[in-house]
């Protein structure tokens, strides 16, 4: 086995060569697929179907933390916090950062046996723009119409490409199938960012958008019946809203907790549908945790304090829940610390990490 972690290490195929091509055989699961030198091993399993677990896709996250028994595989720059020296030296590696150089056998330590050949196909669709709106002094609702069916599990996201460039920035789905004309996305615009720039000028009702996907396991698993807890701040309201969407559409009878984390009640938004979809649950509750002040946050129930102090106080019984985390990463690792503090097992914790703004 080797590991080896400098992109400069071995060179990338001339222009015009074809890369050489290496077989990759996934354990436990029995799965076998062929892999580029010049593609990353995450993209070339869903090029062939093969929905393997992730996360960002940008080497921050875990998520698709994997650990090679055999062959040569090099990884590109990833964040140590997802994947250390020490694991990286005992033979783990991040598969959306990873290429292969030989033919490798690869151990998955985390997959979903249904979703792993059965998974929504990644594919890319024509949209158009037909909304932009403001629903707070930093975050935005983006709709889009798209001109074909783009298939997706709530929960999810998608890739929309920066017009006039091969660049693309990763949100979040705030809906579901159920809407198929209409395709929600709740975008935090950040100074600079090459995206969400456009929210302001740039955009325009009409305006065309290709979208990829869908990536990423924030999913309402079947079959499941523990009481959920959702985490969330910032846009991660997001999918957190499309799950409770499903949950509403599929006449779920789970207990739901919705604690989202804001400064002051001017942040909050969507109050009246999260009222909306909690009316059609059987047992729901939101509550707004705010850090800064109480003042202005009449009609609805909230908590003075950050998120995770919030939840601390109200859910003994953690570990007899599911708990759904989204929103950035100071939020979700201080949450995932509070669950693991709580002795919440890890296969019953979903979260999507937002990645650093400054590429938004």
């Amino acid at each position: 086995m080797s590991v080896a972690t400098s992109r400069h290490h071995r060179s990338q195929p001339e222009e015009g060569l074809v890369a050489d091509i290496h077989r990759i055989q996934f354990e436990p699961v029995g799965i076998e697929m062929e892999v580029g030198e010049d593609e990353k091993i995450l993209d070339a399993a869903f090029r062939q179907g093969i929905h393997l677990m992730h996360g960002c896709r940008e080497g921050q996250c875990s998520a698709c933390k994997s650990y090679v028994l055999d062959g040569e595989i090099q990884m590109e720059r990833y964040s140590t916090f997802a994947c250390n020296d020490a694991e990286v030296a005992e033979g783990y590696v991040l598969l959306c950062k990873s290429h292969a150089y030989s033919d490798c056998t690869i151990e998955l330590l985390n997959f979903d046996e249904d979703e792993l050949l059965g998974g929504v196909p990644i594919r890319t669709v024509t949209t158009r723009v037909a909304a932009v709106d403001p629903v707070t002094r930093d975050i935005v609702s983006l709709r889009l119409t798209p001109a074909e069916p783009f298939e997706f599990k709530p929960g999810q996201y998608a890739d929309l490409t920066i017009p006039g460039t091969d660049e693309h920035r990763s949100f979040s789905m705030a809906t579901t199938p159920a809407t198929p004309d209409e395709i929600e996305f709740l975008i935090k615009k950040y100074p600079g960012g090459r995206f969400s720039g456009l929210l302001d000028d740039g955009l325009s009702v009409g305006d065309e958008l290709a979208l990829t996907g869908p990536y990423g396991s924030f999913t309402i698993k079947d079959g499941h019946v523990l009481p959920v807890v959702c985490i969330g701040g910032g846009a991660g309201m997001a999918p957190i809203l499309s799950l409770l969407r499903q949950l509403s559409e599929t006449g779920s009878t789970r207990p739901v907790r919705f604690y989202y984390g804001a400064r002051t009640a001017a942040d909050l938004f969507y109050l009246d549908t999260i009222r909306e979809l909690g009316a059609a649950l059987t047992d729901f509750e939101f509550i707004a945790c705010l850090s800064e002040s109480l003042e202005g946050a009449d009609g609805i129930e909230v908590e003075a304090g950050n998120v995770t102090e919030v939840v601390d106080r109200r859910e003994a019984q953690l570990g007899r829940c599911e708990a759904y985390l989204c929103g950035p990463p100071p939020m979700v690792d201080a949450a995932l610390a509070l669950l693991e503090a709580h002795a919440v097992p890890k296969d019953q914790v979903f979260y999507d990490k937002f990645t650093s703004p400054a590429a938004g």
